[in-house]
């Protein structure tokens, strides 16, 4: 009954979270805070990387409000794609951007997650990696920044995020695998960054990004145990 009695903004927000789940949502954004003190070059990649964090863990939660903080998050992440020569990135961002409508819209029509049959399951991780062989073959052609990272940001994530729009619970599962790349892709690009080596992108965009994906990692890593336990379901207890 407690919370029928608040708006739909408060539930989504506020309402039905753990002291742990607090507790690490905190810690995530202090982490892009911190980023940006060390290297304060872009407002705009500290914009990112606090409402990717956002985005994330309101999606753990299974609520709707999370393609709010998406649109924010992959505007500006589809900025820093492209100042960093990472147009597999670039080209999924925009994606991203068109997903968030879409995404409230099927979020507003079904409240459960679904989860896929074990052989179903199987034939979508395949074709996922098949995939991610072809989009690095692409990318690589165009010259794009470590392609075969870049490729993994690209086609494992259009199909993830398809996932997650429909509620299954096999996207946590991809987005691991997204996740562990781009921490390894925007680590090498840092790298290259600090030591010379390349003057495409930003120090502060590309840290920034690191910690980012180390956090929807530890995201992604928590939302499959949520997801699985049904926690999810009726948009994580916030209801309507």
């Amino acid at each position: 009954m407690g919370v029928k009695q608040h708006g739909w903004w408060f539930n989504q927000l506020f309402t039905n979270w753990k002291k742990f789940e607090v507790i690490y949502i905190l810690v995530l954004i202090v982490l892009q805070l911190v980023v940006y003190a060390i290297a304060p070059d872009t407002v705009i990649g500290m914009l990112s990387g606090v409402t990717g964090v956002l985005c994330l863990v309101y999606g753990m939660k299974g609520r709707k409000i999370s393609f709010l903080f998406g649109i924010v998050q992959c505007l500006s992440m589809t900025y820093i794609a492209w100042i960093s020569h990472a147009y597999g990135s670039f080209a999924m961002d925009i994606i991203y951007v068109i997903s968030q409508p879409i995404g409230w819209f099927m979020w507003g029509h079904d409240e459960a997650t679904h989860s896929f049959q074990p052989k179903t399951r199987k034939i979508i991780f395949g074709g996922a990696f098949v995939a991610w062989g072809i989009g690095w073959f692409v990318l690589a052609t165009l010259h794009g920044q470590l392609p075969y990272f870049d490729s993994i940001n690209f086609v494992v994530s259009i199909i993830a995020q398809t996932l997650y729009i429909l509620k299954f619970k096999e996207n946590w599962s991809l987005w691991i695998v997204v996740n562990v790349a781009n921490v390894i892709y925007w680590g090498i690009l840092t790298i290259q960054t600090l030591l010379g080596d390349t003057s495409i992108g930003s120090l502060g965009a590309n840290m920034s990004q690191i910690a980012l994906q180390v956090a929807l990692l530890f995201n992604s890593i928590y939302a499959t145990k949520v997801w699985a336990s049904g926690e999810a379901d009726n948009e994580g207890g916030a209801g309507k």
